[in-house]
């Protein structure tokens, strides 16, 4: 079944020391480089996310509970 557009699902397999490769097409996708921090966000209920580094400053100020005008 194809995926819509804009919609991806890949696989990764966890290595002995808890690392996971993210697929080169995702990398590409979302312009994850060498040395870039990601972010990850789990609920016990819902699972593990990664949100893409441009939702960085949002999620910032949701838990730190920031105001944009607070950033100046």
């Amino acid at each position: 079944m194809p995926a819509p557009k804009g919609k991806h699902a890949w696989t990764a397999t966890v290595g002995e020391k808890g690392q996971i490769v993210i697929p080169k097409q995702a990398r590409e996708i979302f312009d994850i480089k060498p040395g870039d921090t990601l972010i990850i966000l789990g609920d016990e209920e819902k699972g593990i996310v990664i949100p893409n580094k441009s939702a960085f400053s949002d999620i910032y100020n949701i838990a730190f509970d920031r105001k944009e005008d607070d950033n100046k």
